[in-house]
């Protein structure tokens, strides 16, 4: 049996809390022109330096899975189990935001548009989900030559990419492989990193200093247009900006790099970790239900930042994950969480 590795569980654990922190930072610096500026300051930083867990999630999957080699059948299991969460939550969603938040959903247009803004990620995941075989198979055939062949092509074109959407242009047509997002440029970096990470010769402080100065910038310049136009800018938060990129690779390669790649924690705290963990894909699915009913009652400026979003955060948190843990202890309830 394949031992469990910690540096990425530990990525997991962080990764799912940042999730939930920009989508509560997100209401608070969206509400720019009502709330204080050191309110929104406080938000944007959190929201910033978070945004490297969505980019976690991909690298995440792409370590595990594109060096294994596994059987068709494995695969469509998999692909089979994340259908069946979309089409769950989906519905669920059509529901509490039909007949309870008052928000107009077409079921209908599933395939074309979540029926929640959050679930995009499970839009970004199938796709790659569905040529993942092809993925391995190629993987495995790969030299290191090729590997650094790889990682300049998918660099190249996701810089192409975002500086083409900031000028509001698009390719005729797009890279092959790497598509139209940057999503499964992330998954392939995850693969590479966690692949050569014995390779990675300079010291962890090193790499906590790329992370800290790639998010700094960020942070001074999303400040810095928001203050002259005079409205929160997201466009450099945005999962394809180099800036993330930069933040999200060296922060996914500072974890790895800890206790040589190889962390050792304490039997409760690794049970403690694993508990989080199983949970973490149904905190995400969840955790928008507990954090619309906050925006419905309660407006931005009616509760100071400082105080809501580390409450909020807390608070969906434990709410969320008591709500999985007992879902979970249902018959069906792993193939929806």
């Amino acid at each position: 049996m394949k031992t469990k590795n910690y540096n990425m569980e530990l990525i997991r654990t962080v990764s799912f809390v940042m999730v939930i922190i920009i989508h509560v930072t997100n209401y608070y610096c969206r509400a720019y022109a009502d709330i204080g500026r050191d309110e929104y300051l406080f938000s944007v930083i959190l929201d910033t330096v978070s945004r490297v867990s969505v980019p976690c999630f991909f690298m995440l999957s792409g370590a595990l899975l594109l060096g294994r080699t596994e059987r068709l059948r494995k695969n469509g299991e998999r692909l089979v189990r994340f259908l069946v969460v979309l089409v769950f939550w989906s519905v669920v969603y059509y529901f509490f935001n039909v007949y309870y938040m008052d928000t107009p959903v077409d079921l209908r247009e599933i395939l074309f548009e979540p029926a929640e803004p959050h679930l995009w990620y499970l839009y970004a995941t199938i796709p790659i989900y569905l040529v993942l075989p092809f993925f391995q198979t190629m993987c495995r055939g790969m030299s290191a030559n090729m590997d650094k062949a790889f990682l300049l092509m998918g660099s190249l074109a996701s810089l192409f990419l975002y500086v083409s959407s900031l000028l509001h242009a698009e390719a005729y047509y797009d890279v092959p492989i790497i598509g139209d997002r940057v999503y499964t440029f992330y998954f392939f970096l995850g693969y590479f990193i966690s692949k050569y990470r014995e390779r990675i010769t300079w010291s962890i402080w090193r790499t906590l200093g790329i992370f800290l100065g790639s998010t700094s910038l960020n942070i001074l310049l999303t400040v810095l247009i928001t203050f002259r136009r005079g409205e929160h800018y997201e466009r450099l938060l945005e999962y394809g900006c180099p800036l993330v990129i930069i933040s999200g690779v060296s922060f996914f390669a500072l974890f790895m790099q800890i206790g040589g790649g190889h962390v050792r924690l304490k039997d409760n705290t690794r049970k403690w970790i694993d508990r989080w963990c199983a949970c973490s894909f149904g905190i995400y699915l969840i955790h928008i239900i507990f954090l619309d009913n906050y925006k419905k009652f309660v407006d931005p400026e009616e509760l100071s930042a400082w105080i809501a979003v580390p409450l909020l955060t807390l608070a969906i948190l434990i709410v969320s994950f008591i709500c999985i843990y007992f879902i979970r202890k249902l018959p069906f309830g792993k193939m929806i969480s």
